[in-house]
């Protein structure tokens, strides 16, 4: 079999453009050459991320991101996409989901917004002829869901191509959230009774485990944990940021998929940047591969969530990793292990490739 197609289910892509002015058409090479010792690469590390390594590492879809955070928790991100009130939110998620419509709108030769079966079935066609480069989908993904100020602008959403939506980073009106615990509200269940009503896939990454099990047990559309780590394989791990057991097996029960994150500190509890790389390696993220395999009985219900340039660069992944393209890495990792041709596929993109193909509109 060739090398598998990855599909990437986080990326910050929009948040990088507008904060930071980042181009995503550039190499990795390109943008550290140019960000090298500015307060880009202080605060958010040396990118991962390239239209150039996209092809190198057969990148072909993306679950671009709409992200903002509380001006509470912005952990020194900028000011320009932080908010303190839900119209701030929603201004600022809509400049993200248009600057998604922008990129694609003049780069439709590199990159191209997914909003149907058929423009999934169009990209990944492209994928599978021998042209030497090929556009990346898009789907885009609301991460904190501050910016739907009601559940009735849910539809204006869907219009303009979100198709998945999370309820929480921190805590929100919603549900509890990372370092802020607490249940599905009023307002959260308002929210996901208008999501199932469009079709809106449910990402779990960042929610409370109480309201990611009763979303669980309520919601009934398509339901995903794009970015997070089993909790239980990351050793003397404490916070409610990555997933419980609980919440990992009745994820897979709702035929969901988990995306895993080689974010060094989602891989080892109490790491940090002045530990050093070399610790850490592609071996972890197939330790977090395993462990949701060996959950499911199967590997149909993981997948990668890289979360690459969401906070954190280069000197914060596995040693082995310098662009996504390196995840490519990670196939005779898992065919060591045992797993066969048609597993890794899966798990590299093949499981995504499923969820879309299934949960997106038809045109």
């Amino acid at each position: 079999m060739n090398r598998p197609l990855i599909v990437d289910a986080h990326e910050d892509i929009a948040w990088n453009i507008l904060a930071l002015g980042r181009d995503y058409t550039r190499s990795v090479r390109e943008t550290r050459a140019l960000e090298q010792g500015s307060e880009n690469v202080a605060r958010n590390g040396e990118t991962l991320l390239g239209w150039p390594e996209y092809q190198q590492g057969r990148v072909a879809f993306v679950f671009g991101t709409l992200f903002a955070a509380p001006k509470r928790r912005s952990l020194g991100t900028w000011d320009s996409q932080s908010y303190e009130t839900f119209d701030e939110a929603h201004r600022l998620y809509r400049a993200q989901l248009a600057a998604y419509h922008m990129l694609t709108d003049r780069h439709p030769d590199h990159f191209r917004l997914v909003r149907s079966r058929a423009d999934f079935e169009s990209v990944l066609a492209d994928w599978q002829t021998d042209k030497q480069t090929h556009p990346v989908g898009l789907v885009a993904l609301m991460e904190g869901a501050e910016g739907i100020r009601t559940p009735a602008e849910l539809e204006e959403w869907w219009q303009m191509g979100l198709r998945i939506i999370g309820l929480a980073w921190a805590g929100t009106r919603f549900c509890g959230g990372t370092r802020e615990p607490g249940p599905l509200t009023r307002d959260g269940h308002l929210l996901l009774k208008g999501m199932a009503e469009i079709g809106f896939g449910l990402d779990l990454s960042h929610m409370d485990e109480l309201a990611a099990l009763q979303a669980l047990d309520r919601y009934a559309g398509p339901i995903i944990a794009s970015h997070a780590n089993p909790a239980a394989a990351v050793a003397n791990y404490e916070g409610n940021r990555l997933l419980s057991d609980a919440v990992l097996r009745r994820l897979i029960e709702r035929d969901g998929i988990v995306g895993v994150v080689p974010y060094n500190r989602f891989l080892k509890a109490g790491w940090t940047e002045s530990d050093g790389r070399e610790g850490i390696t592609l071996a972890h993220v197939a330790d977090m591969i395993d462990h949701v395999c060996q959950q499911a009985g199967d590997a149909r219900h993981v997948g990668i969530g890289s979360d690459f340039d969401g906070g954190f660069g280069l000197s914060c992944v596995p040693a082995g990793l310098d662009s996504i393209a390196d995840l490519q890495k990670l196939v005779p990792i898992l065919r060591q292990r045992g797993y066969s041709p048609e597993d890794v596929h899966a798990i590299m993109g093949g499981n995504w490739c499923e969820y879309l193909r299934t949960s997106l509109p038809e045109e």
